[in-house]
Formats: structure tokens, C-alpha cells, sequence
């Protein structure tokens, strides 16, 4: 009877289920990375961010995993490509960081407040769909092709066959199995050292649990599309979980629905939604909230535009590119990441001074 339903809506349920399990998890764990930068920042509580790290760390070793037994191929993930878009990537992160504080949360911490009657991320959830989607293939999508055109580096002309941090070092003459097992172990060995050396992080089983289950989620995501959707009539594209560009497809789905097909984003984002609501009914969580006044408002809007925009240019968010996207140790993703925490910092500094060219300077010490 499986075989009767077309492979991508096999995968579009199983992205349904994974997405509801990661929307349970974020929920009951309060997972999200702008919330633990900002406990970082604020009140000196690493935890959080511990618990994010774990998850990269365990991404990492489950998806290098997968890769070396030859059951994925991450080279065709767009995060392994030949193009370095470093530019985008560093504007893009910048502006999502940015965002993210402005609009309260990240992208897939925006979809767990929507489960849980939060008003307040409805509104930035279809703004920040709608900027995604203008920046993928509307109005923005112009002006982010042109960035790309006069920025991008095709590391082939380097000899490398993509952005894959051990293919860069096999440019130098490292073996490229080597390297990819000797980066996999220090990446990983180095997060997990950091997370589990703090006593505090060790004693907290909602943050050791949340690294470890989305971890484990985005590697199945890979196994998903990578091995269920891996049809020679039918393939499907490899992904994993990211939520900014899915959520943009994923309101253009719901307005075109009879002329359109669901894919593994939309279908993820629709489950994180979905889980997030049922863990909330039962823990009796469930709660209406609206914005306080208009400047409340203006913040958020403000803030999923500027995340809607830039998680399209740096191909992800806190998530895509910090936990999806590291897995497969592009340096694409690492640029990314590193532009997404500045952007977050800043945009804490300023709500913090009130003004942006003091947070500039509260940021860099001076």
C-alpha cells in the first residue's frame, strides 16, 4: 500500500512527523537560539546555548555518519555547493540576527509561540513568509541575484570540488576521507567537550535533551529525503530542517493549494506548528497573546522583515544554516553562523542602549 503513495508525500509525512517532534521538543525545553544569546548576554546563563551546541554537535556526528556509510549524499545539499556566496552570507546573517531579536525570536521559535496561541508570532510569520518569499523569487529576488553575480567564488578555481571544509583541505593534499573523519571528530569533540564541562549544562536534562533530539532530528531529515526520497522517477531533493524559505513555499501553498505540491520544508513547518499546539494544550500552556501597543508592533514587523529577507540571502537561519548547514561542514555555513550571532548580539546591544551606534560600541568594547 506504501508504494501507492507518490514519494513525495511519503516524505512530506514523515517531514510532518519530525517537524512535530522538533515543535514538541522546542516547546517543552524552550529551545531557541536568540533566547539563549540573550541569557548569555544578560543574566550569564550559558545553558541554552550549550544546548544548541549540542545539537550542531550531534548533527554533525549523525550526518558525517550517514555520509561516510554512503547512505546520503550531503554534496547535493545546497549548503556543498561549488558557489561560495560569502557576501550574502555575511549580509544575510547579519540582518537575521539583527531580526531576530527585533521580532522576539528565531524563525523556528516564531512557529512554536504560533502553536501556542501567541498572536504576536502569527503576525511575523506571515510577514517573514512574505519577505522570504519576495527575496526568493519576488520583488527582492533581483537585487539578491546581482549580489550574488558580483560576489560569489567558484572554489572549483581553487580545485576544490565544493565548500566542504575537508574538500578545501584536500586542496592542500589531504586525503579527503581523513580529513572529513579528522574535522567531524574535532568539531564535534569540541562542542560536546564545552557543553559537557560545565557542571550546570550537565545537571539541566530539558537543555541535554534538547541538543540531542534536534540534533538527531535534522541528521533523520537528511535520511528522509536523502533515503526515502532518493526515487529514480521521482527524487526528491536533499534537505533537512531550515524553516525561513519553507515558510514563504508554505504560505504560497496554502493560497494556491489545488496547483501546488508539498515538499519537506512546508510539510516540517506545518508539523512544528502542529506539535508545539498539542504540547502546549497539554501542558495546559495554551494562551492568546497580542502586541502591548503599536511601537510593540512596529519592533516585529521590523524584525521578520529583516529575517525574512536575510535568512533567504544566507540560504538559512539559526537552525538551516547553524545546526543543517554545519552538519555538512560547508564554509558557507560557518560564515553564516558566525554573521547570524553578531547580527543577534548587536541587535541586543541595541535594544539594551537604545540606539545603534552605542550598541555598536557596546559590542565591540569601546
Amino acid at each position: 500500500m506504501l508504494e501507492d503513495i507518490p514519494i513525495n508525500t511519503q516524505v512530506a509525512i514523515l517531514a510532518f512527523v519530525l517537524g512535530a517532534l522538533f515543535g514538541v521538543t522546542a516547546q517543552r525545553t524552550n529551545f531557541c537560539t536568540m533566547g539563549a544569546l540573550s541569557d548569555v548576554v544578560f543574566i550569564g546563563d550559558w545553558n541554552r546555548l550549550r544546548a544548541w551546541m549540542l545539537a550542531v554537535a550531534v548533527a554533525t556526528l549523525a550526518s558525517q555518519g550517514l555520509e561516510l556509510f554512503e547512505a546520503v549524499d550531503l554534496n547535493a545539499s545546497i549548503y556543498r555547493s561549488v558557489n561560495l556566496g560569502w557576501l550574502g552570507a555575511i549580509i544575510g546573517g547579519l540582518m537575521f540576527g539583527f531580526g531576530m531579536t527585533l521580532a522576539g525570536g528565531c524563525a523556528n521559535k516564531t512557529l512554536v509561540r504560533l502553536g501556542g496561541g501567541n498572536l504576536k508570532s502569527f503576525v511575523v510569520a506571515v510577514v517573514l513568509g512574505i519577505f522570504a518569499y519576495m527575496t526568493l523569487r519576488g520583488l527582492i529576488g533581483l537585487a539578491r541575484v546581482e549580489l550574488q553575480e558580483v560576489s560569489m567564488i567558484d572554489v572549483s578555481g581553487w580545485g576544490a570540488a565544493n565548500q566542504g571544509l575537508p574538500e578545501l583541505l584536500a586542496v592542500l593534499g589531504a586525503p579527503l576521507g581523513a580529513a572529513r573523519i579528522i574535522l567531524t571528530a574535532m568539531v564535534a569533540g569540541a562542542l560536546v567537550w564545552f557543553c559537557f564541562k560545565d557542571a550546570g549544562f550537565r545537571r539541566s536534562p530539558q537543555d541535554v535533551a534538547a541538543g540531542l533530539i534536534v540534533g538527531l532530528l535534522v541528521a533523520v531529515a537528511w535520511a528522509v529525503t536523502g533515503i526515502v526520497g532518493a526515487d529514480d522517477f521521482e527524487p526528491v531533493p536533499l534537505t533537512s530542517m531550515t524553516f525561513v524559505a519553507p515558510i514563504g513555499e508554505g504560505l504560497q501553498y496554502l493560497m494556491t493549494f489545488t496547483g501546488s505540491t508539498i515538499n519537506f520544508g512546508i510539510a516540517a513547518v506545518g508539523g512544528i506548528v502542529a506539535g508545539a499546539f498539542l504540547s502546549a494544550l497539554a501542558r495546559k500552556q495554551f494562551h492568546i497573546e497580542s502586541f502591548t501597543d503599536a511601537n510593540d508592533m512596529l519592533r516585529h514587523l521590523v524584525g521578520a522583515a529583516l529575517m525574512g529577507t536575510g535568512g533567504v540571502m544566507a540560504l538559512g537561519c539559526t537552525v538551516g544554516q547553524g545546526i543543517t548547514g554545519m552538519s555538512t561542514l560547508s564554509l558557507g555555513s560557518l560564515i553564516a553562523v558566525v554573521a547570524i550571532i553578531i547580527g543577534g548580539l548587536l541587535g541586543l546591544k541595541y535594544q539594551e542602549e537604545g540606539n545603534f551606534a552605542d550598541a555598536l560600541r557596546a559590542l565591540i568594547g569601546r
